[in-house]
């Protein structure tokens, strides 16, 4: 079970890239986060790196004075005199142990200051361009794959950093292990490496099996989240009850882990056998060297303080390349999904809706749509087809029509959300100027907009938090949330919770509480109350709603239009477009009819009659004469230039 994402292309790329690509693509990975925590925070990376330098020295220094100990130790004479003789050594090696400590404690301190600072501004810098993306590029499955798996790697930047500390402090103290050595003897080196290269091997084939089990690991958490995630969620209760699906999801369960099982078994013994040939070829070159090393010592070619040195520096080494291979196998994976971040950064500017345009005129007189058509990428048939309307302040103007006939995408249209394929928008003022979308300042556009979608975002914040984001563009006012909260008459269902207005309005929370779908449709109503703005579009706002508060809802709204704002009302309740200024009945994306509704119930045959006969039937009413049915409070002619 494997998600349709970006970030799938990465799951055997570790697998697929041998050690010598890793560790050639380091200097890159290197500079990346040298990058990101030069532009974070410049003071916090100079002292990080400081710090590891430091450490390289201090380690590099301990091995000089642990040679000197040895030195005196194993020297001829009293033992007093050579432990006077050491002294010197031995303050050297504790100075140095303390100074290395206090180095590491600098270098904690640095990374921990640094790093939630390069994953805020990785973050920060992704997500306001994911949110400033056209809306018809995320259409673009390619497009929408890629902005997605961004996300994925908003903190790799962070875990980058610390992997970079842990593989330059064991470069450094390896390259300053190898520089002792090589100055006390010439062999020591070439010793160093014989023992290294087996473990070297030994430790790349042991991450990469670690790697592929964590994988499988991976697809099972996820196979298993997508059959489990319901369990426990209270809308599912129902079904997985009185329908036993729970039985079925855990039967699926069962039977997927049994196979994971099967598979890790496997991993595990592959692992076993490489972890067992890694280990016999390290012993046996560290057999032949140390062999060779008790050969210098016993020839004299090599004296024995000398020799005491090399063991330490050549375990200290040979354990902290285990270390580094897997750091670097580590930020190799890490590195790849930071790349989506900047790939899907890069993309979403490519796509990003323009932040200059031709302001609007003040105030707007009407937003004209002509001969609008709109096709969706990669779609075969236009979802609008030669579309014109008119949307005027002071008037609600209606969009009706079958599912699928093209209502919601001339909403986006009209709320400057995607630009049509062919054809114009204009917003024009008082004085017959006027702005065509695609020219406009779409901020600006947006300002004047206010949504309410038909699958609308329940957040999972506060009440009041809930109504606010109605206007993110602002600070918070409580006095205009709870106004625009009795604009929609939730006002008393949310200060009537046990904590009002700092209720977070989802289950699972502390001061968590459960919504009806009605009481949401109120809040999200209060929320595009909130906002204020001129235009309103308004997609299926009362579909949740009991009669009673459905009424008073669309009461709402035709008050709200006498008072000056352009409301644009998408409904199937045909009984609310009664009282519509105007109706445009959409038919396979386009305009069928147009007219008050009077004139569509007084065309024979009209679609908008049969529609509205229908429902009406479903009441066991037969059809009403127009001119018994009641008429709109502002009736207004039909537009000449309106699509008929």
């Amino acid at each position: 079970m494997r998600w349709n994402h970006a970030y799938v292309e990465h799951e055997g790329a570790l697998a697929r890239t041998g050690f010598g690509q890793m560790a050639s693509a380091l200097p890159r990975m290197m500079a990346v986060v040298l990058r990101a925590g030069w532009a974070a925070d410049r003071r916090a990376l100079v002292g990080l790196v400081v710090a590891q330098v430091g450490q390289g020295i201090t380690g590099a220094t301990g091995l000089v004075a642990v040679n000197g100990v040895l030195t005196h130790l194993f020297a001829d004479g009293p033992t007093p005199d050579k432990l006077r003789q050491s002294l010197p050594a031995l303050i050297v090696l504790a100075v140095v142990s303390v100074g290395t400590a206090l180095l590491a404690a600098w270098s904690t301190a640095m990374s921990g200051r640094l790093e939630p600072q390069i994953e805020r501004a990785v973050s920060t810098q992704y997500y306001r361009a994911v949110t400033r993306v056209e809306v018809a590029a995320t259409e673009q499955p390619e497009i929408q794959r890629h902005l997605e798996a961004g996300k994925f790697g908003t903190d790799s930047a962070r875990r980058m950093l610390g992997l970079s500390v842990g593989i330059t402090g064991v470069l450094i103290s390896m390259v300053a292990s190898a520089a002792v050595l090589a100055s006390l003897h010439w062999a020591l080196l070439p010793m160093l490496l014989a023992i290294a290269v087996p473990r070297g091997w030994g430790a790349v084939r042991t991450a990469r099996r670690e790697y592929l089990s964590r994988r499988h690991w991976v697809d099972h958490r996820r196979a298993v989240a997508t059959l489990l995630q319901y369990l426990t969620m209270p809308h599912a209760a129902g079904e997985i009850r009185a329908h036993e699906a729970g039985t079925l999801l855990l039967r699926g369960y069962e039977e997927m882990s049994r196979l994971v099982e099967t598979e890790q078994r496997r991993l595990a013994r592959a692992q076993a056998h490489t972890e067992l040939v890694a280990g016999a070829f390290s012993g046996l070159a560290s057999l032949g060297c140390y062999g060779m090393l008790w050969w210098l010592l016993t020839s004299g070619g090599l004296p024995l303080a000398v020799g005491g040195t090399a063991v330490v520096a050549i375990r200290n080494s040979t354990a902290g390349l285990t270390s580094l291979v897997r750091q670097v196998n580590r930020m190799y994976e890490e590195m790849l999904q930071f790349s989506d971040t900047e790939e899907a950064t890069r993309l979403a500017a490519e796509h990003a809706i323009p932040r200059t345009g031709a302001p609007l005129p003040s105030p707007v007189r009407a937003v004209r749509v002509e001969k609008v058509s709109f096709t969706y990428p990669g779609a075969t048939e236009p979802a609008l087809t030669d579309v014109s309307l008119r949307v005027r302040p002071g008037e609600v103007t209606a969009l009706v029509g079958m599912n699928g006939s093209g209502k919601s995408t001339l909403a986006k249209i009209l709320a400057g959300l995607v630009l049509p394929t062919e054809g114009a928008v204009w917003w024009e003022g008082a004085d017959g100027e006027r702005v065509e979308l695609r020219d406009a300042d779409r901020a600006q556009v947006f300002r004047s907009v206010g949504l309410l979608a038909q699958d609308f975002p329940q957040w999972q914040m506060t009440a009041a938090a809930n109504v606010a984001v109605g206007a993110g563009d602002r600070a918070r006012d409580m006095a205009e949330v709870r106004s625009a909260a009795r604009a929609a008459d939730v006002d008393s269902l949310v200060e009537g919770l046990a904590h009002g207005w700092d209720s977070i309005v989802f289950k699972g929370y502390e001061r968590g509480v459960q919504l009806s779908g009605g009481q949401w449709q109120k809040l999200a109503t209060a929320r595009s109350r909130y906002r204020d703005a001129p235009f309103l579009l308004v997609d299926e706002p009362t579909s949740a709603l009991d009669p009673h508060a459905e009424i008073e809802a669309f009461e709402r709204l035709r008050q709200l239009a006498d008072d000056g704002t352009a409301v644009v009302l998408i409904t199937h309740r045909l009984a609310a477009t009664t009282t519509a200024d105007h109706i445009y009945v959409l038919d396979a994306g386009r305009v069928a009819e147009d007219g008050t509704h009077d004139q569509l119930m007084a065309r024979p045959g009209g679609l908008y009659q049969h529609m509205f006969q229908r429902q009406a039937a479903q009441y066991g009413h037969p059809p009403t004469p127009p001119h018994d049915l009641p008429t709109a409070r502002r009736a207004g002619a039909p537009h000449p230039d309106a699509a008929g």
